[in-house]
């Protein structure tokens, strides 16, 4: 009785979180698949290609589940953004809400690493080499870093609500996996080209395809 009743309420509350994200009768196509609402696992794979014709590649290009209505997840664990050689590494960081990034400077030259992003404006003052400077990043969007003493350097932080990202592979594919099982919004970006949203059903046991064309 218990199983059954936890069953149940698992089902009402992915047909509610579904209802806040797709037409209703996109819904109702989606719970009358065999097994979708009590689900024989609870997790699933969304992968697929993303394809830039206006760029040389795809790279640095990153996938994401947009933010899932009455969900929140954790920071994920600190992550380094190295300064060598005058770049920034990595190019393009993907990470969730909340998360801490620590800036190190690696080269022999002082740094200044600043973002006029509405996601998060600052400014971290300049600094030497083998010290770092730590920020939380605490509000979802796309943050541009540059330097105050180099105008070369560029790169960017892709906050999510959600730890479901992937980057770009070289040849254009990703991959998602350990998704729960419902109904979603995708969102393929990379700098330059037009942010492109996808809606997406992820039932039992598969491995779902979805393609991105990202354009100027």
């Amino acid at each position: 009785m218990n199983m059954a009743m936890t069953a149940r309420g698992r089902a009402v509350e992915r047909a509610i979180r579904m209802a806040q994200l797709l037409p209703c009768w996109l819904v109702l196509v989606a719970l009358a698949t065999p097994g979708f609402a009590a689900g024989a696992s609870d997790t699933g794979t969304v992968r697929g290609t993303v394809t830039c014709p206006d760029a040389r590649d795809c790279r640095g290009a990153v996938v994401w589940v947009e933010r899932i209505p009455g969900v929140s997840f954790p920071p994920g664990p600190e992550v380094v953004v190295d300064q060598k050689q005058l770049t920034f590494v990595p190019h393009v960081l993907p990470i969730v809400v909340g998360t801490t990034v620590v800036f190190l400077n690696s080269d022999e030259v002082w740094h200044n690493i600043f973002s006029a992003s509405e996601a998060k404006r600052f400014n971290l003052g300049s600094y030497s080499q083998g010290t770092s400077k730590r920020l939380v990043f605490d509000k979802p969007g796309i943050v541009e870093l540059l330097c105050n003493v180099h105008s070369e350097m560029s790169a960017y932080i892709v906050v999510t609500e959600t730890p479901y990202f992937a980057t770009v592979e070289p040849d254009g594919s990703y991959v998602l996996e350990q998704v729960p099982l419902g109904v979603y919004t995708l969102i393929a970006w990379r700098e330059e080209l037009k942010t492109q949203r996808q809606q997406i059903v992820l039932r039992d046991q598969e491995t779902a395809r979805l393609d991105f064309v990202l354009q100027r």
